[in-house]
């Protein structure tokens, strides 16, 4: 079989080096263990996060020269305009500066102490804002094992929305939102069958549905390659009945838009779009630039453009595919299938010499970065862990995930070999990988500033 191969050809390089191994123990104890501190010209491969790391093409290169810098009516913002409406379906399109802006505008709006949000799985940033309101954030997500092929991992649990439904009240649940991909579960697709059947539910109780839109393009390459019916349809038409089913979004252009920048939310309620507008104007900016310049909006209108295109979807799948296989084939534990962004490591299973209590994801991350350069994140007990508000103990995640998140665009096939190579050396004498404490972190969100020592 083949491998993948990039359906583009590379024009500019930027040069990227490697650090020596000294150097490296050295930049990670200033960084306080913590790989959001590292600087990136110290790190040679970069996985931390596919957010806002997309290489642009020619033809968004094109389109930033044609950016209108107007503070008001940008024709930047009417072009970003006209493609959400066309692959999204929502009449009213706001852009803000990145997906978190959307969330905390949109939940400031109609989320209020003491409510509950429910969701196949919230990523950080989306529970940080429900959270910081005084709500609760609860996730609705199939169980699964980490090994299981199940091509719909992202899926929602129908049976446990409708107990939270009842559990709480349908007036303690302003809306109900579906994350596509669900990246905190490994970047897994949700089937259009599942969000059909969500929406039905949904209905009978009034409650909106919304999207956490981010990697719309790869869930829908997904629902075309793994779901009845839908192989012959486009990228494209499957997006649009993905979306038809919602009402409304919040979108981080810094992943399917594959954009450096940005992002919007939209929806067709003119109420709501007008309350989000006021929020909108005090904190990010006028509603048709939203803190952007005119050509962001414009990298974005082409970016939604291009994600579309099933020759990069493929690839890209492919791309996340091959690592994937080359990780397992070492006998280290991973999510399978793997998703549409990441490849997600188990730590706590590859390294089970270290407790949960001293955080072996981030064991593992720092110990990557160690090897061979290579900046990851923890998505397990130091981003979720939960203290108890009566004993003050921490209750911890099934699992310990690091998630290697491949930029789009960015990175050719012998990085990830090299990425795989760097992970069996780890494997080979991985008991000398040591736990971890905190020293400092912060209540809010602590994984971005938290500060560490090696046990």
């Amino acid at each position: 079989m083949l491998p993948p191969v990039e359906p583009y050809r590379i024009k500019t390089i930027e040069a990227i080096k490697l650090l020596s191994r000294a150097e490296r123990d050295a930049k990670i104890k200033e960084a306080g263990f913590n790989l959001f501190n590292l600087r990136s010209e110290d790190v040679f491969i970069d996985l931390l996060t596919d957010s806002g790391t997309s290489a642009l093409s020619d033809y968004q290169w094109a389109g930033l020269l044609t950016g209108d810098e107007a503070y008001a009516g940008a024709r930047n913002f009417y072009n970003l305009e006209a493609t959400v409406r066309d692959i999204f379906g929502y009449k009213n399109v706001i852009p803000v500066h990145q997906g978190r802006a959307a969330e905390h505008l949109f939940f400031s709006n109609v989320v209020k102490k003491g409510d509950v949000v429910l969701a196949n799985t919230h990523f950080d940033t989306t529970r940080a804002n429900i959270e910081h309101l005084g709500a609760t954030a609860i996730d609705c997500c199939i169980e699964t094992e980490i090994k299981e092929e199940h091509p719909f991992k992202g899926n929602m649990d129908l049976n446990k929305l409708e107990e939270n439904i009842k559990k709480f009240g349908r007036e303690k649940i302003p809306l109900v939102i579906m994350t596509v991909t669900n990246n905190s579960v490994g970047g897994q697709p949700v089937s259009l069958e599942n969000i059909k059947q969500t929406k039905k539910l949904l209905d009978k109780y009034e409650i909106p549905l919304y999207f956490d839109a981010c990697r719309f393009a790869e869930n829908a390459y997904f629902i075309k390659q793994r779901e009845k019916d839908y192989e012959n349809k486009s990228v494209k038409a499957i997006a649009q009945e993905m979306f038809s089913h919602g009402a409304g979004c919040t979108m981080s252009a810094k992943k399917d838009g594959l954009s450096n920048m940005g992002g919007f939310f939209a929806c067709n309620e003119d109420e709501l779009a007008e309350k989000f507008t006021n929020l909108l104007v005090l904190f990010e900016g006028f509603k048709t630039y939203g803190g952007l310049a005119g050509r962001d909006l414009e990298a974005i209108s082409r970016g939604l453009q291009e994600v579309l295109d099933e020759n990069y979807l493929s690839f890209r799948v492919n791309q996340v595919a091959y690592l994937g296989e080359r990780i397992s084939s070492l006998g280290i534990p991973i999510v399978k299938p793997t998703g549409g962004n990441a490849v997600f490591v188990e730590a706590s299973e590859f390294l089970n010499h270290i407790p949960k209590e001293s955080y072996p994801g981030q064991a593992l991350s720092v110990a990557l970065y160690r090897q061979g350069g290579i900046r990851t994140v923890e998505i397990g007990g130091m981003m979720w862990a939960k203290k108890d508000d009566k004993s003050g103990e921490l209750t911890f995640p099934k699992y310990d995930f690091v998630r290697l998140a491949i930029p789009r665009r960015v990175y050719t096939n012998s990085h990830m070999d090299y990425v795989a190579a760097s992970l069996e050396e780890i494997k080979k004498d991985k008991c000398n990988t040591k736990g971890l404490k905190i020293v400092y972190q912060a209540p809010w969100l602590r994984h971005f500033t938290v500060r560490m020592e090696e046990l």
